[in-house]
């Protein structure tokens, strides 16, 4: 069978006399396990030109496979000297162990060693992945591989869907994927039927005839008779080096594949394409392990969901009571009678006047300054009657609040002077003694007094208190004093400004002003810009705590990423060897785990915000107060998102630093 591969040139092969391609001197390799010190190689001096066909054979234990991980720089000599084209592998970085295993070395597995989530066409694209070539040209050519190899028609199987045969080839045009200028072939017959078995060797003499350097490591004296030069090892030394004539071809050249790419001008660690490369290969390895996958997005969603949901209540709830206390005025001070931290409500103490508000109206900044008296009264028409508050305060009151009549019309200046009995209803007195409508005009008994009912007033809804704002009964304060309350003094003076950024200078005007009237300090003063202040501060720490108290789940659900990830890396750790083997550096393992962790987390987050806006949607249909922001849909993405990058780190680490020896032998 013969597949020639266009790759080193032919001419280069077996020249004995042109530089060594690897030497060889004094090698030696230890293995410890605590104080126990095993060495296995004694002194391995050796040297292989470009284009030989060497096997190395010895019986199990000889240390052929020790010695293989040492020339494909799988593992680290314990001393001696290895050198690759006149360098040092011993100086080399992890980083350019890596390099060299990706340009020179193509890797044979007795095993196969294929990914097992991934189809024969991705498998084989592997190596040009971490070269850095652009994703069209690596799957033309390794489709172009896997048709020369005679498997065009199982481009797109996995593994398990291949027989052992198969597989092999496979993991052949894995190792030609970058050139394959070295193939190391680790018993590459031992898992295959005699005629599989065949079929490969003439694969790997093809292979050697057009120029590539092939190690075979073998047990099997029958197998290594197909090389050019033998030799020996027993006991971790080398006890015969001979050549012998090459075996008869196993046919002429076919139509050769297309030429190996150039190195050099590959792209190599393309950001875009590694990343690309990454997400798709994240995505895979959670798909075959669908339920777990499904069960660690649990967590993010869930605390994503919360995030959104705590926030967005809190957001409402808080807006709720801003609004409230800005339907009462964020223009008003509100003056009481009392002295300052004095516990009470000062109805009883007679300090404040009618005077002293008009006295207050000549402030500059002050628009109005209204006195209100309140009390509770009972509203009788016909034989019905209701118990309301009644407020009895001037005719600037609407000025003042913001709040005007929207049927008849409210009393004014001269209804105070001369004690008019006239009434404006709130809404929900007017639709409780009057439920047909057409209350203006009409009489009605407060506390035995008749009054007329001139207006009807705007609704107003619940305060931040909770209390129903239209059930009141307004009348002028006059009338209210001497009529329904019997007293002149006042329970409050409310003042509306006209420029709020001047409110605490005018505040400190009104306070001066009554001291001096007063003689001392017998009042208090509410700022309702600051009461919005300090409500908002109060809302605000409330939401973060809510905020806080959902971050938990997160919090929770991110362990849970580093939990499945720390599984993923126990799992596929010989995944992890068969990548570092074609050539992926450090930080592409580390970048490959810590995609997933971030795929997982984004995907986790999606979900979340799209479920936590549905539940907050459904609160809200049935009537609580929520308030839809940007702001926290981007923190719980942006969260979850940073949970997979730091939750993923630490598995992400561990990955990338395994031996890549270790994590082939892995079960």
């Amino acid at each position: 069978m013969s597949v020639p591969i266009i790759s080193p040139d032919p001419a280069e092969a077996a020249r004995p006399e042109s530089a060594p391609l690897i030497e060889l001197r004094d090698i030696t390799r230890t293995f410890r396990n605590g104080e126990l010190a095993v060495q296995v190689l004694h002194g391995i001096t050796l040297t292989i030109h470009p284009g030989e066909f060497v096997a190395l054979v010895g019986a199990s234990g000889s240390g052929k496979s020790t010695l293989m991980n040492i020339l494909g720089c799988l593992d680290r000599p314990s001393g001696g000297q290895y050198q690759f084209m006149g360098r040092d592998v011993s100086s080399m970085s992890p980083d350019d162990l890596a390099q060299l295993r990706r340009e020179a070395f193509g890797f044979v597995f007795q095993s196969y060693n294929l990914i097992s989530t991934a189809t024969a066409l991705e498998n084989v694209e592997v190596p040009a992945v971490y070269l850095g070539m652009p994703p069209e040209q690596r799957r033309r050519r390794a489709a172009e591989l896997l048709e020369t190899l005679g498997l065009g028609e199982r481009l797109h199987h996995r593994p398990s869907q291949l027989s052992g045969g198969q597989q092999q080839r496979v993991s052949i045009a894995r190792a030609l994927m970058n050139g394959g200028r070295i193939i190391l072939a680790d018993e590459p017959t031992g898992a295959l039927d005699s005629r599989s078995g065949r079929e490969v060797l003439a694969l790997l003499e093809d292979l050697a005839a057009h120029g590539h350097t092939v190690i075979l490591i073998t047990h099997d004296r029958e197998v290594a008779a197909h090389a050019r030069r033998v030799i020996e090892i027993s006991d971790g030394r080398v006890v015969a080096d001979r050549r012998q004539p090459a075996a008869e071809s196993s046919g002429a050249p076919e139509q050769a594949a297309s030429p190996v790419p150039d190195a050099g001008a590959a792209t190599r660690g393309s950001i875009i394409s590694d990343a690309h490369e990454a997400v798709r290969t994240a995505l895979r390895a959670l798909r075959a392990n669908f339920f777990r996958t499904v069960l660690t997005l649990l967590g993010i969603v869930i605390g994503v969901g919360s995030v959104i949901v705590m926030l967005a209540v809190g957001n409402g709830s808080s807006q709720a009571v801003l609004d409230r206390i800005s339907a009462m005025g964020t223009n008003l001070l509100i003056v009481r009678p009392g002295a300052p931290n004095v516990r009470g409500r000062g109805d009883d103490i007679a300090t404040l006047t009618p005077a002293d508000a008009a006295a207050m109206a000549e402030v500059p900044n002050v628009i109005a300054a209204v006195p209100e008296l309140e009390g509770r009264v009972t509203v009788r028409v016909d034989n019905f009657d209701v118990q309301t508050q009644a407020t009895a305060t001037g005719h600037d009151f609407p000025l003042a609040r913001s709040w005007y009549p929207v049927e008849g019309t409210f009393f004014d200046a001269d209804d105070v002077f001369d004690y008019a009995t006239v009434a404006v209803l709130g809404r929900t007195v007017a639709d409780n003694v009057f439920p047909g409508g057409g209350a203006v005009g009409e009489y009605v008994l407060i506390n035995s007094v008749l009054f007329q009912v001139i207006g009807v007033m705007d609704t107003k809804g619940a305060s931040v208190w909770g209390m129903d704002q239209d059930d009141v009964v307004f009348v002028p304060y006059t009338t209210g004093g001497m009529r329904l309350f019997g007293q002149h003094h006042l329970r409050a003076v409310t003042i509306a400004v006209d420029d709020v950024s001047l409110i605490d200078a005018t505040q400190q005007e009104v306070s001066d002003l009554l001291a001096i009237r007063h003689g001392t300090e017998d009042f208090r003063i509410r700022n309702m810009a600051s009461l919005i202040d300090t409500a908002s501060e109060t809302q605000d720490t409330l939401t973060r705590l809510l905020g806080s108290i959902a971050a938990i789940s997160l919090l929770v659900g991110g362990i849970g990423v580093m939990n499945i990830m720390l599984v993923n890396v126990t799992e596929r750790t010989r995944e992890i060897g068969i990548r570092m083997a074609a050539g992926a550096r450090q930080r592409n393992i580390m970048q490959q785990f810590l995609t997933e962790a971030m795929v997982v987390s984004a995907i986790g987050g999606a979900v979340g915000v799209i479920g936590g806006l549905a539940t907050a949607a459904a609160l809200q249909a049935f009537g609580t107060s929520i308030q839809f922001t940007t702001g926290p849909v981007l923190l719980a993405f942006g969260c979850a998102f940073a949970t997979g990058l730091i939750f993923g780190y630490v598995p992400a680490r561990k990955a990338s630093r395994l031996d890549p020896v270790v994590a082939l032998a892995s079960d």
